[in-house]
């Protein structure tokens, strides 16, 4: 019998093995901010994820594939599902408590390597820069534990965690959510939203 969070693991990671095989599957649908993918994973799983919102499906986290499920649930598909409100980050403070938890656990060592970027990336969407700078330690060494061929692909992960701390370190908070959580930006903010690159 399936397990409830199967089909939400099977969605985002799909069934390639090698990283950079699903990367050229799934990064579209990680990063690409489509309409019908929002609408996608709200169709699919938004009961899901209000639940684990609202505090429920904790069962999940007694092993390590219904703990990353369930982070998925709180990190990734609100930004998706609630994409440019403040519920999109209604989840990640829960996210973190479970990150560590599941850490303390030894779970993440007992997922693949791509499954473990999507533990370490609610450590790169934390307004603290204690947490980035773990973030940034988890994924160097997800990196220097992978074979050369892999590395490419979590080379970029490392890069988007190191840019990630550097806004933190600069200014305690992503100016990018100011708008959206109703906090006034400053005049250095508002010059570094004008610049490439500055909104993740």
């Amino acid at each position: 019998m399936a397990q409830p969070w199967q089909p939400l693991l099977d969605w985002w990671f799909g069934s390639a093995e090698k990283p950079a095989e699903i990367v050229a599957d799934k990064g579209g649908l990680w990063f690409g901010k489509r309409d019908s993918q929002d609408l996608e994973a709200r169709e699919r799983f938004g009961a899901q994820v209000e639940q684990a919102l609202a505090g429920g499906l904790t069962e999940w986290a007694q092993g390590p594939h219904g703990w990353l499920a369930l982070v998925l649930l709180l990190d990734q598909l609100p930004r998706m599902i609630f994409r440019e409100t403040p519920k999109a980050f209604s989840g990640d403070l829960r996210a973190q408590a479970l990150v560590a938890q599941g850490i303390a656990a030894d779970f993440d060592r007992q997922l693949p390597p791509m499954q473990r970027s999507f533990i370490y990336l609610v450590f790169e969407h934390c307004e603290n820069l204690a947490v980035q700078n773990e973030g940034v330690s988890r994924f160097a060494a997800l990196h220097d534990q992978q074979p050369a061929e892999d590395r490419p692909v979590f080379a970029d992960h490392l890069d988007y965690a190191e840019r990630h701390q550097k806004v933190i370190a600069r200014f305690g908070r992503f100016p990018h959510r100011n708008a959206i959580l109703g906090r006034e930006s400053t005049a250095e903010e508002l010059t570094f939203l004008s610049q490439p690159g500055s909104r993740f």
